[in-house]
């Protein structure tokens, strides 16, 4: 069975009494990429605020390898959620200058993070007259600053053209190899299934799918799914919708989802969620 670095049970949250994330039940291995998917406004960005301390649920529990989440488990995590954290005006070193002070690290930690990043060469052009994708990668670099074991990046691709879509997947999948296990979230189905080893598929506050991809990883996760025996064996019950429940038969797996889910069984669930799945680089 895999490590788990982070599990999520029964997450809940509401906004001004409208559900926001309902009965999350994710489970996150170590030292893989995980790609959430899911449309503007499924509730990606609320999970991950919640996963990295920026707001709290109103119910269920969070843990972090292996024990119940607290804000010690900050110091093991990196995050970069919504737009990038940077000050226009000065430059990448400088903007990191005020993350290692303010949080108690060696000056040393901004090199090594900028060269992690490929902006070690920018000296001091200011960080107002970056690409969109540089500026991308240098919140990638303050969220690395404390040499995280998890690493959560909000919709990192957005805005980049494909040079940096295609560096943005590089590095991730990098992260991954090394040992570092990266949440990352889009709306983009290609983009998801070219980068990730796991897949989550989140729906109007609904997680309902999680699995490996064979030809990323060959691994087995858990699954948002319950299971009965059917005439040929196992069917999932797959809650795509908090409003519907759709039915796939599925082989037996003892009580997980089978790494070897062919991709193409992804694609149909997303279109059943109606998630956008723009045209990937």
């Amino acid at each position: 069975m895999e490590e788990i670095i982070l599990e999520t049970k029964e997450l809940c949250k509401q906004y001004h009494k409208q559900t926001v994330l309902k009965n999350i039940n994710m489970r996150i291995p170590k030292g893989c990429v995980y790609g959430l998917l899911g449309a503007n406004g499924a509730g990606k960005s609320t999970l991950m605020k919640i996963l990295c301390g920026m707001t709290r649920a109103d119910a269920g529990e969070v843990f972090f390898d292996g024990k119940i989440w607290s804000r010690k488990c900050i110091e093991r995590i990196g995050a970069l959620i919504e737009l990038p954290p940077v000050y226009e005006n000065l430059s990448a070193v400088d903007n990191l200058k005020v993350r290692t002070w303010t949080l108690g690290i060696s000056d040393a930690r901004i090199l090594e993070v900028l060269d992690i990043v490929d902006l070690k060469n920018t000296g001091k052009k200011q960080v107002g007259k970056f690409s969109m994708g540089m500026k991308q990668r240098l919140g990638i670099a303050v969220a690395l600053l404390n040499d995280p074991d998890f690493l959560i990046l909000d919709e990192p691709a957005n805005g980049l053209d494909p040079f940096g879509i295609r560096q943005l997947r590089e590095m991730l999948v990098s992260f991954a190899e090394s040992g570092m296990t990266v949440l990352v979230s889009s709306h983009i189905l290609g983009e998801i299934q070219q980068t990730a080893d796991y897949i989550g598929i989140l729906a109007n506050g609904v997680l309902g799918y999680q699995g490996g991809q064979q030809e990323k990883s060959g691994r087995t996760v858990h699954g948002n799914c319950e299971q009965k025996q059917g005439v040929n064996g196992y069917e999932s019950i797959y809650q795509g919708r908090a409003s519907e429940k759709q039915t796939f038969r599925m082989g037996k797996t003892d009580g997980y989802f089978s790494s070897d889910i062919d991709f193409m069984f992804c694609i149909f669930l997303v279109w059943k969620c109606n998630i956008l799945s723009d045209e990937s680089v």
